[in-house]
């Protein structure tokens, strides 16, 4: 029998802060830090641009289905969730099992890479040929966020508020001038529409959108706050879709910024991209400028990364479904210690170890096949569940889930056939979770 929560928490989001959570989550370092990786392997500028499209698309209609879930179970845990309640205490130990061993050491690797890499960029020092400065940076700010997140002080809040502000502000400069600049530059029209001539296959265009997927991740994140939304059947989707189509302009209109200043093959060597952009057009003053906003976007969501996961571990201790010492509070502090420093440490180690391609590639591939499980649970549920409340219903069922599930399984057959060892090794990750539950966790109940 499904375990059933309830929640009390007052319907206090508006639409347009639903608007800005979905923003603001979702714009971190992707944008900044993705578009090379992106352009070696598919380099076609109006290709590029039309992945950012694409990739809006798959995250519109993931975002629209997890909506639904997040308004008829709006309780801690999240995806762990709809996991549960749809596909039962294996699901849901399992999406817990990979954050602990994969998933948050891989998105705190990949995010503390851009910070690294930005902030010697900011100095006029080079992070490709200083690789081990830049990962001892990443790992340095990965341990100061743990740390803030373990003391519990309030900096991590102010952060969150000034990064906002921040990131809108660089990708608008650069927005701007690039456009009104670019020109005087020797930049030329003809970059957007001119590639390489190089043969593009579909296995590279696959590969390529998980790149691009890394940068729109945080689209399900307003579906934790489901429960705290205001006329839900209303401000759900519309505070969705008005995010969601924002970004996707936002993403698509920066790339055309960075194609516009410089040719494709230009930007597949720029690691920096946005940096090399404002260095074009504003010389080492842009340079600082815009690496200080990415830092600080950058460390904002580690932040927020440190904060968010030891949710998961919490809810899933309460079902008796997780090891009590990970969810473990803090006796002076009060905040859930040892699951900050496993995830600060598994980070640090990873950081160390691989590139930002790999580890945002691991992050999605580990991630997403759980995305699509939770919105397949919508079919699940609504059968065998008919009665349970739903104050919004996801829009264009059937068709809308199918899209996104379809896609997801699209991209990890591909990452199967063109990237197998990687893709087989974070699998087998994720699967050793499965005799540790039926060792350790099989038997227990809430």
């Amino acid at each position: 029998m499904p375990t059933t929560h309830t929640t009390g928490l007052p319907r206090r989001l508006g639409l347009w802060s639903s608007v800005a959570l979905v923003i603001g989550i979702t714009i971190g370092s992707g944008i900044f830090r993705s578009p090379a990786g992106i352009a070696q392997k598919v380099p076609s500028p109006l290709l590029i641009l039309g992945l950012w499209v694409v990739g809006g698309v798959i995250t519109l209609c993931g975002a629209l289905s997890l909506a639904e879930l997040a308004a008829a179970l709006p309780e801690t845990g999240g995806f762990y969730a709809y996991l549960r309640e749809g596909w039962g205490r294996l699901a849901g130990f399992l999406f817990g099992w990979s954050q602990l061993v994969l998933i948050r050491a891989s998105a705190l690797g990949g995010i503390a890479v851009a910070f690294g890499d930005y902030f010697l960029r900011s100095f006029g020092v080079d992070p490709v040929t200083h690789v081990l400065a830049a990962r001892g940076l990443s790992a340095g700010a990965i341990a100061f966020a743990a740390a803030v997140n373990i003391i519990g002080v309030n900096l991590g809040a102010a952060i969150v508020g000034v990064s906002t502000v921040a990131k809108f502000s660089a990708l608008a400069v650069l927005i701007v001038a690039a456009l009104v600049l670019g020109g005087s530059h020797g930049a030329a029209v003809s970059h957007l529409t001119t590639g390489t001539g190089a043969s593009i296959g579909l296995g590279s265009l696959g590969l390529a959108l998980v790149s691009v997927l890394w940068a729109y991740d945080g689209f399900g994140d307003l579906s934790f706050a489901g429960g705290e939304v205001k006329d839900p059947q209303r401000n759900l989707p519309r505070a969705i879709i008005i995010g969601t189509l924002a970004i996707i302009g936002i993403y698509v209109l920066t790339n055309v910024a960075y194609l516009y200043v410089s040719p494709i093959e230009a930007v597949a060597r720029s690691p920096l991209v946005a940096a090399d952009t404002m260095m074009a057009l504003f010389g080492r003053v842009g340079v600082v400028l815009v690496s200080l906003f990415v830092m600080i976007s950058s460390f904002s969501s580690l932040n927020g990364t440190m904060l968010a996961s030891p949710r998961i571990f919490f809810a899933m201790a309460d079902d008796g479904l997780f090891f009590k010492s990970i969810a473990r509070v803090h006796p002076r502090f009060k905040t859930p210690h040892v699951a900050i420093l496993l995830a600060a440490l598994l980070g640090m180690v990873l950081v160390l170890s691989r590139s930002f391609e790999a580890l945002t590639n691991t992050f999605v591939l580990a991630i997403w096949p759980f995305y699509a499980l939770s919105v397949a649970a919508i079919y699940r549920l609504r059968r065998l569940r008919p009665n349970m409340p739903r104050p919004y219903k996801v829009v264009g069922y059937p068709v809308v889930p199918a899209v996104f599930i379809l896609s997801v399984v699209g991209f990890v057959v591909n990452a199967l056939v063109n990237d197998t060892m990687n893709t087989a090794i974070t699998f087998a990750l994720i699967l050793t979770g499965i005799p540790v539950y039926y060792v350790a966790f099989g038997d227990r109940r809430r």
